[in-house]
């Protein structure tokens, strides 16, 4: 059967559970409080509606914590103050913490290089403002220190053809990032991004080493890291990683067609040993943020989807021996 046929009677095969997985959920799972993690989910992976997301996270999935992105149409950095009053309510609601502001600092193109093909100026060129991210910055650690959270997730600026001839200034950029949090009791977490000049673990190891910054971190993505062909994100680059610099982790999974090009699918239907992953969490002491960012759209929607992933996900943590 082709690649491309079998991902499809699998996502269907998937996506007939939706309902049976619904069902699950509805009776009021909860998340253990022996549970070693912050376990949650990216919240606009189940519906811009932020009271919506909520109620699912909260009621359906049984979870204590949330990771902020977007509600109502607009990244969690440009809500204004009575939208984050708003979203501040609803987190009260649904007795939520927040993990960490998932903004999109540093997502933009380093100032005097080459376009990125992976940069939206590459198709539509426009002048990249030096001082545009330091201003989002400052409104990361506003919006942070809102939702009572210490921690900022940032990228390294898009991914160049060629970074050695700016990566010392793209890491005292990060340095310097790292500073001003500092000054605010901020933690930057740095995601390992494929379309930006950090993507695979081995990678991250190389920025971490450039910006020893003690509160500059790795939001690991083992999903993004297995984009790059041949790349084993646990345990072959998760070794080589400094564990006490690992400040938030990403979940998802990928799948590889005959043709090498990778593609997502949700938790434990991919090629990511996440059980090996969270047994070695454990064993190191990792007690932050595993949360869920589904990408994976295989389902009728992408609330089933994520519904299906996060199942996934705790069948995952139950094989690991891990009580959540």
């Amino acid at each position: 059967m082709p690649s491309s046929r079998r991902e499809f009677v699998v996502g269907m095969g998937l996506a007939a559970t939706g309902l049976a997985t619904r069902g699950l959920y509805a009776q009021k799972a909860s998340v253990s409080t022996s549970c070693p993690f912050r376990l949650a989910v990216i919240n606009d992976e189940i519906s811009p509606d932020f009271d919506h997301a909520c109620d699912v996270a909260a009621n359906e999935f049984g979870l204590h914590w949330i990771e902020l992105r977007s509600m109502w149409g607009k990244t969690v950095t440009s809500l204004d103050a009575a939208q984050i009053d708003e979203s501040k309510r609803i987190l009260a609601k649904y007795n939520l913490k927040v993990t960490d502001i998932a903004s999109p600092l540093f997502k933009s193109d380093w100032p005097g290089a080459p376009i990125s093909q992976h940069s939206p100026s590459f198709k539509k060129p426009r002048e990249v403002d030096p001082h545009e991210q330091d201003a989002l910055l400052l409104k990361c650690i506003e919006t942070a220190k809102a939702f009572g959270t210490d921690r900022i997730r940032c990228f390294d600026f898009w991914r160049l053809e060629d970074p050695k001839p700016y990566r010392a200034a793209i890491n005292a950029k990060l340095s310097e990032a790292s500073e001003t949090c500092a000054k605010h009791g901020m933690i930057l977490l740095l995601e390992n991004e494929m379309a930006c000049n950090t993507g695979s673990g081995e990678e991250a190891v190389e920025t971490l080493a450039g910006v020893p910054n003690k509160n500059f971190m790795l939001n690991w993505d083992p999903g993004n890291a297995a984009t790059f062909p041949g790349n084993v994100p646990y345990p072959d680059a998760y070794n080589k990683i400094p564990k006490h610099r690992i400040g938030h982790c990403h979940c998802k999974d990928t799948v590889r067609a005959a043709d090498g090009k990778a593609s997502w699918a949700p938790v434990g239907g991919g090629i990511i040993d996440w059980t090996g992953q969270f047994k070695a969490f454990v064993k190191d002491g990792y007690h932050y943020g595993v949360s869920l960012e589904t990408h994976w759209h295989g389902a009728a929607t992408p609330e089933e989807s994520t519904r299906i992933s996060m199942k996934g996900l705790k069948e995952t943590l139950v094989k690991a021996g891990i009580t959540c």
